[in-house]
């Protein structure tokens, strides 16, 4: 089920931006190759390819930044875009600014550094949607600062550069406070909505109130409520406490009984949520793209969701 009850493959408005995005965003980290998260390898034809098959296909939003894989990601969808003579027509496509992967150089002219480089990867002039990425590396009081980073992407929003501008992080406390000065449109939040975790529970609904669109990034967790208790029992890219991994296993308990997957529970977790426009899935090879679209549709009975949403992991061992 997706948002309201309608088709994943339909477009719905992405908060006051003007754009129009499907209910599923391709992530573009692991088509860029990062093993240290995601445990293999992805070849620059491979990504390349996937790139392609997204391009292609019923999926119109597309995710990347900066920092993925050094700008390899964005390499691999510039060739295929350059394949395809451009972006499709009604197609999103979104990056991130990053900081100095090796200074942890956060500053305005690294984001207006980090947007240039962006676009030269593409192969693009403009950027429709440019996030702020992962300011928990420097404090609120940098990131708010004249000539610091926030200011930085307002200009380049002015200036054409971008044409709309969103945050990508993690703690919910500080994407509040950057949310409350009203500077951005969109919010990415990630690996703290899903079945297990439900850390952004109020931060979805704060932005939801003030017409910023909202993007669910890590709905399986970084790969266990994708893989299975089985073959992964790291959340968020680490260990997973106990609590978690014990939770995941009474919901694989569930769903198997229902003859349910457990990753549609955990991509339609996210994808039934009215508050959510876009739900972010990572994509490394084109046949995950079909793979992907099954697992949306899959049918999911009610009273699987009664049994499984309430098996949440106690608070104290949520992102937060």
């Amino acid at each position: 089920m997706s948002p309201a009850g309608g088709s994943p493959f339909a477009t719905r408005p992405l908060g006051g931006t003007g754009l129009a995005v499907t209910a599923l965003c391709v992530g573009g980290g692991p088509l860029g190759s990062m093993p240290q998260n995601f445990g293999y390898e992805v070849s620059a034809e491979r990504g390349v390819a996937t790139a392609r098959r997204v391009l292609d296909g019923p999926i119109n939003f597309l995710d990347t930044a900066a920092g993925y894989s050094d700008g390899e990601s964005e390499r691999r969808i510039g060739a295929a875009l350059a394949d395809r003579g451009g972006l499709p027509d009604g197609f999103v496509l979104a990056t991130k600014v990053d900081r100095d992967a090796d200074t942890g150089d956060f500053s305005g002219d690294q984001v207006r550094r980090s947007a240039a480089g962006s676009l030269a990867r593409l192969g693009l002039e403009t950027i429709q949607l440019l996030y702020l990425h992962d300011p928990e590396h420097i404090s609120y009081e940098d990131g708010m600062a004249a000539g610091g980073p926030v200011e930085a992407l307002l200009r380049l929003r002015d200036e054409g550069v971008a044409q709309h501008i969103g945050l990508a992080g993690g703690p919910v406390e500080l994407m509040s406070r950057y949310l409350k000065t009203g500077a951005f449109e969109v919010l990415i939040t990630h690996n703290r909505w899903t079945l297990v975790d439900r850390s952004a529970d109020d931060l979805i609904s704060a932005a939801v109130d003030r017409g910023i669109g909202v993007v669910n990034g890590a709905p399986f967790g970084g790969g266990m409520l994708a893989k299975g208790t089985a073959h992964s029992t790291d959340y968020a890219y680490r260990p997973a406490p106990p609590a978690i991994v014990e939770r995941v296993r009474q919901m694989e308990t569930a769903c198997a009984r229902y003859s349910v997957p457990l990753p549609a529970a955990a991509l339609q977790f996210s994808m039934r949520d009215p508050r959510i426009t876009s739900t972010i899935v990572g994509i490394s090879r084109p046949e995950r793209v079909d793979e992907t679209l099954r697992l949306a549709g899959w049918d999911i009975p009610e009273e699987l969701w009664r049994i499984i949403e309430p098996l949440a992991a106690p608070p104290d061992v949520w992102q937060w």
